[in-house]
């Protein structure tokens, strides 16, 4: 029977840590254990009002803590953290799922101690947090997107009101909330009900005819659904003009940002629109970002600037974290997470990662399935192997190595490289071809190159 290769164990040195405490996070109260020879109440519970988290950042300071552990408990931790940060202390925010107590009982004066032992011994790891700048942006850019989300219900709100007064209107125009939508919304709720005159708000651009638009406005205009569709649009408007002072809010901050780049912005590869679409920032935020990076991600196939806007929102440019890019992809859960288990693998899958950066990855991935350039040659033919979600998924993980090595090097990109990438392998695919022909008894033939002479 032959041997089964070992695999090789990477054993590290235990860094103990004696000057460590550790906190369990909760909304009302906080419980912290510090070693039991620092105190004679080792085990102290705090409120969670600002005089208490001062009170248990002195009372860390007198017991000599130096370094913190505590769970990433929703936002509640977010309060305490800045405080102990600011008042020096080492703070180790952990995953909740690397830190499940052992079976029996679960309390919260267990589980803070729990953690100060971890801790203790070396055995937690921090994670991921950008600087404070870029979690600001995040912070933004996250509530933008919350108000995108809430526009778009009263969209579906508007609807449903049309609908039931069966009012077609949004089954002959692509945008209900486009110029000919909010003309003709806004026209019903002052009182008119003329299909023909309603229709005649039709812009020029709107495919359907306004014989058809007309068509669609003939219905049951009841009061109940009027006062509906009323709020619902007043609702939808409001919600544009929060995302707009969030725009301008978001653009004064990343004019803070420190500028790397020495050139001007490259000039976009491809079609591009004249204005931004109406859920994307009004500003021009390409430049920023170039200004930012020092280099052009959107130069990348399939990486638009609103995915590379929440790619840097959500990590930031300084990636020193990750010691490599296997590291970076790992965290992003865009690789296999193989499980063995006699020597067998039990799971292949990629771990559930709950992630806005590996998102606006695996859209980008998407977007460059439809381009001509390697990356989308690679994701054709991951497709034709894997089928389309795995070939996303390597998409994303090939994407997330070729930024992490464009701001790990400061490189702009560099499609050359790529494209000797194909040629070697469209010369690897031909010798495969011609040694199966060959083990079939045939021969190929290459054709003539278009113009020459055969």
């Amino acid at each position: 029977m032959p041997r089964r290769p070992k695999n090789k164990v990477q054993t590290q040195p235990v860094n103990l840590q004696p000057d460590s405490a550790g906190i369990d996070i909760g909304a009302t109260e906080l419980l912290v254990a510090v070693p039991p020879d620092r105190d004679q109440e080792s085990i102290r519970t705090f409120g969670t009002f600002t005089e208490d988290l001062h009170a248990l950042a002195d009372w860390l300071s007198r017991c000599r803590i130096k370094t913190i552990a505590m769970e990433s408990t929703g936002v509640y931790w977010i309060p305490l953290f800045q405080i102990l940060e600011t008042r020096g202390f080492e703070v180790c925010l952990v995953n909740a799922r690397h830190v499940k107590n052992v079976p029996g009982r679960k309390t919260d004066v267990l589980d803070c101690q729990w953690l100060q032992y971890l801790h203790s011994v070396g055995l937690l790891r921090g994670s991921f947090r950008p600087n404070d700048q870029v979690c600001a942006l995040r912070s933004y850019l996250r509530h933008r997107d919350m108000l995108v989300r809430c526009a778009a219900s009263h969209v579906q709100h508007i609807q449903k009101a049309l609908t039931q007064m069966n009012l077609q209107l949004h089954h002959v125009i692509s945008d209900l909330t486009g110029l000919t939508g909010l003309a003709i919304l806004d026209a019903i709720l002052a009182g008119q009900r003329d299909p023909k005159v309603l229709a005649a708000l039709r812009d020029p651009r709107v495919k359907a005819s306004e014989a058809t638009i007309a068509k669609a406005l003939v219905g049951d205009y009841r009061p109940e659904h009027l006062f509906t569709l009323k709020q619902a649009l007043a609702l939808y408007r409001h919600y544009q003009t929060q995302m707009r002072e969030c725009d301008l809010q978001i653009e004064k901050h990343l004019a803070s940002f420190q500028t790397k780049a020495t050139e001007p912005v490259p000039t976009p590869v491809g079609r591009q629109r004249k204005k931004p679409e109406r859920n994307q920032p009004q500003f021009d935020l390409r430049s920023h970002l170039h200004r930012i990076l020092g280099l052009d991600l959107t130069a990348l196939p399939g990486l638009g600037t609103v995915n590379a806007h929440t790619f840097f929102s959500e990590i930031g440019s300084d990636l020193s974290k990750f010691p490599s890019s296997k590291h970076f992809a790992s965290w992003l859960g865009l690789c296999p997470d193989q499980r063995l288990s006699g020597g067998r693998v039990l799971s292949a899958h990629t771990r559930s990662v709950k992630s806005r950066a590996a998102y606006a990855l695996r859209m980008a991935a998407y977007s460059a399935g439809r381009s001509y350039s390697a990356i989308g040659d690679y994701f054709r033919r991951m497709r034709a192997r894997l089928g389309t979600p795995k070939a996303i998924t390597a998409t994303a993980h090939k994407l997330a190595r070729i930024i992490f090595h464009l701001l790990k090097t400061h490189t702009p990109y560099d499609e050359s490289i790529f494209a000797r990438d194909e040629q070697r392998y469209l010369h690897r695919r031909t010798l495969n071809l011609r040694r199966q022909a060959h083990d079939l008894g045939f021969s190929l033939t290459p054709l003539p190159v278009s113009g020459e002479v055969s």
